[in-house]
């Protein structure tokens, strides 16, 4: 009896065992992290992308300290005292305020993992095609500060082909253009490397800004941030529409500074945008001119991916259809994809290491 007892405590002692070396790997934690101008994106591998916030960080100009982040600062901007500063820390794609930012990446993993977790996390980081050697390391620096055990920081283009489901090994070549918040990104892929590529300060916030001019200089109204970027997505064209959208847009008079309110339609948004889209169909043809033919070849027969939330603009895929005479297409999930593609890239490290441009 008494080795029976011993017996069955030794196979149960083997089954704890062989459970908890099964989910040792849950306790070495991966996160990705596509850190964006306008929105921050968490994808943990398994689970997806847990968490969606835009880069806000409020700040009590007082006492120096962090109020709010995310949802919670971005309902905060245009609205705060002359105590309160809500803005972004990245700009143009790259660390603009190091000590912010770095409290904002400790607040997102903090969230990611919930409040108990104890073990810190590998962190790969996504960082815009042009960037430098310093811009970098103050990535890596404010992962591994922010908690990350690990950081690794790969270029955007290379993780936004990868979340679209795009084969970058092969011997062929593929066309990203990401457009996120504050930088275009793109880039010729083959056999896992980066052929040609550019990365243009030129994107969603500059497209806001130029709908925030142009009604200022049209209507005499001064809008904010929030509803120039509210009046893109409802209804921005690329290109002129025959059945134009319209929408009502409140705002203050610059001449007797009182509310007021107008209707704007699509072309117009068309004419006031023209310049920012022109600088990005010019980024996409200067890449073209640096691509081997060969690869030029496959360009024509697989199409441009786009990727990135700014593609998602109306008809503008027929812009660069028009403008550079290959076929667009935008991704599944477009704004996803460099989430995704970190995910993918931490769970198959060995098969991106190529990839991978800084470690620590």
């Amino acid at each position: 009896m008494f080795i029976r007892l011993q017996l069955h405590f030794i196979t149960l002692g083997l089954e704890l065992l062989t459970f908890k070396l099964n989910h040792m790997s849950f306790f070495v934690r991966k996160l990705g992290i596509d850190l964006g101008t306008a929105n921050t994106l968490v994808f943990v591998p398994g689970k997806g992308v847990v968490l969606f916030e835009p880069s806000v960080v409020a700040i009590s100009e007082q006492d120096n300290k962090i109020l709010a982040v995310g949802v919670e600062a971005k309902n905060m901007i245009g609205k705060t005292p002359d105590s309160i500063i809500a803005y972004r820390p990245m700009k143009d794609g790259v660390i603009a305020d190091y000590r912010v930012t770095e409290a904002m990446l400790r607040y997102f993993i903090d969230k990611a993992l919930g409040k108990w977790n104890i073990f810190k996390p590998e962190v790969m980081v996504s960082v815009p095609a042009g960037v430098t050697s310093t811009e970098r390391r103050a990535v890596v620096e404010a992962a591994i500060r922010a908690g990350a055990k690990n950081a690794y920081v790969v270029k955007e283009p290379i993780l936004a082909a990868i979340g679209a489901g795009i084969p970058i090994y092969e011997p062929m070549g593929h066309m990203i253009v990401d457009i996120g918040g504050g930088t275009t990104d793109v880039a010729v892929i083959s056999l896992g490397g980066i052929v040609a590529s550019t990365s243009v300060k030129c994107a969603g916030n500059k497209i806001d800004a130029a709908i925030a001019d142009y009604i200022k200089k049209t209507f005499n109204l001064a809008i904010g941030d929030k509803t120039s970027e509210q009046i893109k997505i409802t209804i921005g064209s690329a290109v002129p529409m025959e059945e134009e959208l319209s929408v009502v847009i409140k705002g203050r008079d610059f001449l007797t500074g009182l509310p007021r309110s107008t209707e704007i339609k699509t072309n117009e948004i068309v004419k006031a945008i023209s310049k920012e889209l022109k600088d990005m169909v010019k980024a996409i043809k200067d890449v073209l001119q640096e691509t081997p033919p060969e690869l030029s070849a496959d360009i024509i027969d697989n199409g441009i991916t786009m990727t990135g939330g700014s593609s998602q603009l109306r008809n503008l895929t027929e812009l660069v259809f028009r403008r550079i005479g290959v076929k667009a297409v935008v991704a599944k999930d477009p704004l996803y994809c460099v989430a995704k593609g970190t995910g993918i890239a931490l769970e198959h490290l060995d098969t991106y290491k190529k990839s991978i441009i800084a470690k620590r």
